[in-house]
């Protein structure tokens, strides 16, 4: 509490002055996941189907990250020196890694993801790409003392006799085959004597093939010609990958470019091309799985195709998010950066950022499966209890097996959890239509879903449909009364005729952004349809009665605002005694004594009391001024009325809590009773 001062003179010349105090109050690309990788480029990408893992290489970090089929990582195998190609053995039991930064090819044991062995390749000897066929461990090297501006040809392939205590390990002569530098190699345990070797970084494509059933390498073919058999040319340049098929008669090659944009095939007899996979932009990365479905990446959208063998266009596609400008998110699929899960359920692939670093695998499901999408149609709005159509398609570009059903789920109020319906057999065409009659009101959701097969993958989708309901009677009492501070009051929400649900809920929401909404009862009404909650009115509150709805009768939500005067009263002290004029008591000051106001009234951070004075002229009241003065944080103000003071006028105060001109907007307007005061000699 403080004292504040004001004069009698200024009162008079009415020079106060109110201060204000405002206060305020499906689609054709399938879904994939994504989980970032903690490497800085990649060398190479191989999947070990036994122990379910993935293995990606990190030249620069040298180091090779291992993680689940999620892409969680399990663990990082370090201290392999530029460590690019990685070869998993037929047996699962080994990853073979070259190692160019240190002559060797390490062995990590794919059970405990440790290395185990480092095989020592020579003096000078780069390898980068291994393979295992014909009982060896194959891998195409570079002579990092010899360089192809000198005229000599550096890339070379050499074998270790994985199979023999020895482990001998034999490199080529440097003039055999003229490699410019370390070729590709691929097999597939389909064909495990056959071994293709393709060159990369020249602006045409290189191939060959050897026959290495005796444990040396035979060269059956090498290629391609220049043209087709339709005098078409045959070339591709700037190799991106390359890989085998598992009956070892195709070599699979993308590249870099090409016109028309295409991955090409050719046979491993005598390298003639056999097939052309279009792409938009090249091909970027290229694997086959054990059955021969072939997973092609392009450059742009979408950004991996699967080709089934035999199957005329892309069974299905994965297109990963676009740029944005977002540098953190990997959008483009990395240079041969596609590997299958040995049982075809996926394909991983190698999404990078280039403008970042940023790498990620994604985890592209049910690769070898046709893709399958359902579209639904249902009316917007329907009328409750009357048929209605619903109608969809299943979409496949390969046809679906004999007697394929969808079912059909109908999720609505009575039924929040679904309730099937008859299964719905889709014509030639994939296009099917249903009727039903709908029991309940509100959102009524369709969902139908085909369960897939051996040969197409599952898909749903779902429709809603608002359905009509009727409305509901709630009344809610006490709007807009005003009461004393402090007041408890009852208000009563009357609930008309409902299907099921008889319960409201009754909110009260006190003015104010430091009094929260809170619901204070929830309950069923009684017998005559109300529900009752008391509220201490010590604020403005808006109390808000709310019906849920039910399956027949539409939600309602209805409020009403009562209002809360505050306590105020003024006190007026340092009179020398108090008199009746008329019927009105009055205090009486000397001319000399300057009267105190006190004023009390209920506290509210920032709040403050208006003080008004009047004086009485003729035998009616004018306006002298008023003022607003804080409170305390006991409620209390105090206002000492300084002189001159004028003897023989009537005068009268009283204090006043104003909405929204005294600090804040929590209660009504309230003026306490008026204090009356006369100065004599």
């Amino acid at each position: 509490m403080r004292t504040r001062r004001i004069s009698t003179a200024t009162a008079f010349a009415v020079l106060f002055s109110s201060v204000v105090l405002v206060g305020g109050t499906a689609s054709t690309a399938a879904a994939d996941s994504s989980v970032s990788l903690p490497i800085k480029t990649s060398g190479d990408i191989v999947v070990d189907g036994v122990h379910k893992r993935v293995f990606i290489s990190d030249p620069i970090s040298g180091k090779v990250v291992a993680t689940d089929y999620n892409g969680k990582v399990v663990r990082q195998i370090g201290s392999l020196p530029g460590v690019t190609g990685l070869e998993v053995s037929p047996d699962s039991k080994t990853v073979y890694a070259a190692l160019p930064g240190a002559g060797a090819i390490a062995a990590i044991d794919t059970a405990t993801l440790a290395e185990t062995k480092r095989y020592q390749l020579g003096k000078g000897v780069e390898p980068k790409y291994p393979a295992v066929a014909g009982g060896r461990l194959w891998f195409g090297f570079d002579y990092g003392f010899d360089s192809p501006s000198s005229g000599g040809e550096r890339g070379q392939i050499g074998s270790v006799d994985i199979a023999s205590p020895e482990e001998t390990v034999t490199l080529g002569s440097g003039t055999e085959d003229g490699w410019y530098s370390a070729p590709r190699l691929a097999t597939d345990p389909g064909a495990p004597n056959v071994l293709a070797a393709a060159q990369e970084g020249l602006s045409f494509t290189e191939l060959a093939v050897y026959d290495v059933s005796e444990g040396t390498r035979k060269r059956v073919a090498h290629g391609p010609t220049d043209t087709g058999p339709n005098g078409e040319s045959q070339y591709q340049s700037y190799l991106n990958d390359f890989d085998i098929t598992p009956d070892g008669k195709n070599v699979l090659v993308g590249s870099g470019s090409g016109s028309p944009y295409s991955a090409q095939s050719y046979s491993t007899a005598d390298l003639s091309r056999t097939g052309r996979l279009a792409t938009n932009n090249g091909g970027k990365a290229v694997a086959v799985a054990p059955d021969g479905t072939i997973a092609l990446g392009a450059g742009q959208s979408p950004n991996v195709r699967i080709y089934k063998p035999g199957g005329k266009g892309a069974s299905r596609t994965y297109t990963f998010p676009p740029y944005t400008g977002d540098t953190t998110t990997p959008y483009d699929l990395r240079t041969a950066g596609l590997a299958w899960a040995p049982d075809r359920s996926r394909v991983f692939a190698l999404a990078t950022n280039v403008y970042n670093d940023v790498f990620a695998l994604r985890t592209l499901t049910d690769a070898s499966k046709a893709a399958v999408t359902v579209s639904v149609k249902a009316p917007s709005k329907a009328t409750r209890a009357k048929k209605l159509t619903v109608t969809g398609k299943l979409t496949t570009n390969t046809p679906l097996p004999t007697g394929t059903k969808a079912t059909v789920l109908r999720t609505d109020l009575e039924s929040p959890k679904g309730k099937s319906l008859a299964k719905v057999t889709p014509k030639k065409d994939g296009t099917f239509s249903f009727t039903d009659t709908p029991p309940a009101g509100g959102k009524v959701t369709y969902k139908v879903s085909y369960a897939g097969s051996a040969t197409h993958s599952a898909a749903s989708r779902s429709a809603a449909v608002a359905v009509s309901r009727t409305a509901t009677s709630l009344k809610l009492n006490r709007n807009k009364a005003l009461y004393a501070y402090n007041k408890n009051v009852s208000f009563t929400a009357a609930l008309g005729k409902t299907y099921k649900n008889r319960v409201v809920e009754l909110w009260a929401d006190p003015f104010g952004a430091d009094k929260p909404k809170k619901l204070v009862k929830k309950a069923k009404v009684n017998s005559k349809g109300n529900l009752s909650v008391t509220v201490n009115m010590k604020r403005d509150t808006t109390v808000t009665a709310v019906f849920a709805g039910d399956a027949r009768y539409a939600p309602k939500t209805v409020k009403s605002t009562a209002y809360a005067k505050v306590n105020a009263s003024v006190k007026l002290s340092k009179h020398y005694k108090t008199a009746k004029i008329g019927k009105t008591s009055y205090a009486y000051y000397s001319k000399k004594k300057n009267p105190f106001f006190t004023t009390s009234m209920t506290y509210h951070k920032g709040r403050a009391q208006r003080l008004t004075l009047e004086l009485n002229y003729q035998g009616k009241w004018y306006d002298s001024g008023q003022e607003y003065f804080g409170l305390g944080s006991d409620g209390k103000s105090v206002v000492e009325l300084l002189g001159p003071h004028e003897t023989g006028y009537k005068m009268r105060v009283r204090t006043s809590y104003i909405n929204g001109s005294s600090g804040d907007s929590v209660n009504s307007t309230t003026h306490s009773a008026w204090k009356y005061f006369i100065f004599t000699k």
